[in-house]
């Protein structure tokens, strides 16, 4: 059933077009992410989904009587009321019943309304259930703390947190309240890896519709089944995860242009014929020209455009520094606390040259605070911190404090960087995508993204060997924390990282420092640590279900049921994937024919065409069988 469909949607500002004649449907039970680069306009076609933006033209059809509710990106949660108060103020039905329960009860015991009161009592008693009364405050505290608000944090007063704290809180908010359409922009922020993993996994169960609007590729590799990309004003659809779709939309690109090629190719051989014969000029020459224009009309007529240029991107290569020695970084002790507060308790570590090192770990267990303490931003703690023989640290700070708000974009970076020539500054400026406009502007009225971007090339300009990053990737859109990566895998010197992006920690890392409790290092890759930090949770698990076993035997033949089911769903998941591997081979192998010797050949062009989308169509069934089969490792409490 269509849940939601736009037809025709359009945003205009003045002559500039933000969206043009957008035009989609989702099922009930779809989950849809938007991509896009920033400013492509997923915010506003969320506002409009929500009712809170009109469009310039278009419509929205929504089925009836279905609910939605937004998040809007860094919502932030306002109010007097304490957190476990406003969070059970999703539930008002709930709510409202219970009242009317504890009002009855009084009436029956103070015999007041005799048997209709007994008679009312206990339908409402029923209904009451069937809402999910008894659990509702259960469920909304086992939520919240899966958000890091335990017990201690019920009592608290919403407007007295943090920032970060109240965008989480209207997270959780939406999520108890359970509307049929939730649409959800940048969720992932301000939320921990295992906060994360968590959220993936409840909005994969999520028997209603999700709209998605993410930066995140694993977030939305996890918890989309469908991707809407956005670019130059218009938008398509896409069936599959990330992957999926960035696999699918290359492929597109690459089939259009060769399309386009042939038929230019085909056009301009015509056309070369008619010149010919008219050099010829005989009367039947001019027949042969007058045929031979008529098929370059019906070429023209169902000639294919050429695929439009990617949106423009960040290009980025740190600046080439004097190499340091092998030992970069030495922190023995290193303790901070803020009041009665300790955030680090005796952290020792060595760091060497060339290390990639990614510092995990749950909000607030000093992450931050350590990379500000080792870029030299907090010098109010207690242990040694000494650098090695020719280390030029460079720090980013996700905060952007070190930014002058007075400043113009280019007084900022001359200020960083007075020996440089300003043509070589403004080339900077211009690969980060400030251009002649933009450089005026003040630092006070750029986004998040523009600041990240202007942070990132004051950086790269600095000769350094050792980079010390926190969250680098906030702000900045998927073409351009690709462009990071990229630039920092050429990167010669030694890298430290906080980050929550998993694509990012997945491609860059050699080295995990896990600060879950205190410090433990992992050598190796983020694969390498899932896996460990995997083995580990099976091996406690084990344990455990080796203590039930001795108390009940019934248990232990249940935990034999789910370890047989958690490894037939493995097989399932292997088998699927090598399958995708088979085709994903055969589909490039088709592609590579397509441009070589069957590029002239028509029929077998068609032959190719066929295959190919045969074989998209056994991709998404593949998929959706893994998707099913992950599904099933989650309710039986096993990972892929």
């Amino acid at each position: 059933m269509v849940l939601l469909s736009v037809s025709g949607v359009t945003v205009e500002y003045g002559t500039d077009v933000v969206l043009n004649n957008i035009n989609f449907s989702i099922n009930e039970g779809d989950r849809l992410g938007i991509v896009g680069v920033n400013g492509a306009g997923k915010s506003t076609l969320a506002k409009i989904i929500a009712g809170t933006f009109t469009p310039s033209a278009g419509s929205v059809y929504i089925a009836k009587d279905k609910t939605v509710s937004m998040l809007a990106q860094n919502a932030m949660l306002e109010s007097e009321n304490t957190v476990l108060a406003e969070m059970l103020d999703a539930f008002p039905e709930i709510v409202a019943a219970e009242r009317r329960l504890g009002e009855l009860s009084a009436s029956i015991e103070n015999h007041i309304g005799g048997n209709e009161a007994i008679e009312k009592y206990a339908t409402l008693t029923e209904d009451f259930r069937k809402m999910g009364g008894y659990e509702y405050r259960s469920r909304t505290k086992s939520t919240l703390a899966r958000f890091g608000f335990g017990e201690d944090s019920l009592d608290k007063t919403i407007n007295k947190l943090s920032g970060g704290e109240r965008t989480r809180l209207a997270l959780v908010k939406l999520l108890l309240r359970e509307p049929d359409l939730l649409i959800l922009d940048e969720p992932t922020n301000h939320l921990d890896m295992e906060t994360l993993a968590w959220l993936e996994e409840h909005l994969r169960s999520y028997k209603k519709t999700l709209i998605l609007i993410s930066h995140d590729r694993y977030f939305l590799d996890r918890a989309a089944n469908k991707i809407l990309d956005i670019e130059h004003t218009e938008a398509t659809i896409y069936n599959g995860n990330y992957s999926a779709y960035a696999a699918q939309k290359a492929e597109q690109r690459k089939a259009l242009a060769k399309k386009h090629e042939l038929q230019q190719k085909e056009i301009s051989r015509i056309e070369a014929i008619i010149d010919q014969q008219r050099r010829w000029g005989q009367a039947h020459n001019f027949i042969t020209i007058k045929s031979k224009q008529k098929q370059i009309e019906h070429l023209e007529k169902d000639s294919v455009s050429a695929p439009k240029n990617l949106p423009k991107n960040i290009s980025l290569r740190f600046s080439e520094a004097r190499e340091s020695g092998s030992d970069v970084l030495f922190a023995e002790n290193i303790s901070k606390s803020y009041g009665e507060r300790k955030i680090l308790s005796d952290i020792s570590f060595e760091v060497k040259k060339r290390d990639r090192i990614m510092i995990v770990g749950p909000n607030g267990c000093g992450k931050s605070t350590l990379v500000r303490i080792l870029g030299g931003l907090d010098e109010d703690y207690s242990g040694v911190l000494r650098f090695g023989y020719n280390v030029i640290p460079g720090y980013y700070d996700q905060e952007q404090q070190t930014l002058d708000n007075d400043s113009t974009v280019l007084e900022e970076v001359c200020r960083a960087h007075d020996k440089l020539t300003m043509p070589v500054v403004r080339s900077a400026l211009a690969s980060f995508l400030f251009f002649a406009e933009d450089m005026d502007k003040k630092v006070s009225v750029l986004s998040g993204g523009e600041r990240a971007r202007l942070m990132l090339c004051k950086m790269i300009l600095s000769q350094i060997n050792l980079l010390i990053l926190d969250e680098p990737t906030n702000h900045l859109d998927i073409g351009s924390r690709e462009a990071l990566e990229d630039a920092l895998m050429q990167f010669s010197g030694t890298i430290i990282a906080v980050s929550h992006d998993r694509y990012f920690v997945r491609k860059l890392s050699s080295k995990i420092f896990d600060m879950t409790s205190g410090l433990r290092i992992f050598c190796g890759s983020y694969d390498e640590y899932c896996e460990k930090k995997e083995q580990e949770t099976v091996k406690s698990t084990a344990i455990t279900q080796e203590k039930t076993v001795v108390e009940s035997k019934q248990s232990y033949l249940d935990a034999k049921k789910n370890a047989s089911d958690i490894r037939k769903n493995k097989s399932k998941i292997e088998r699927c994937e090598a399958e995708i591997e088979k085709l994903e081979d055969e589909k490039s192998h088709l592609a590579k024919e397509a441009e070589g010797d069957a590029s002239g050949d028509y029929v077998r062009l068609s032959e190719i065409y066929a295959r190919t989308d045969e074989i998209d169509k056994l991709l998404e069934s593949l998929y959706d069988d893994i998707d099913r089969a992950e599904k099933a490792l989650a309710e039986l409490g096993g990972e892929k």
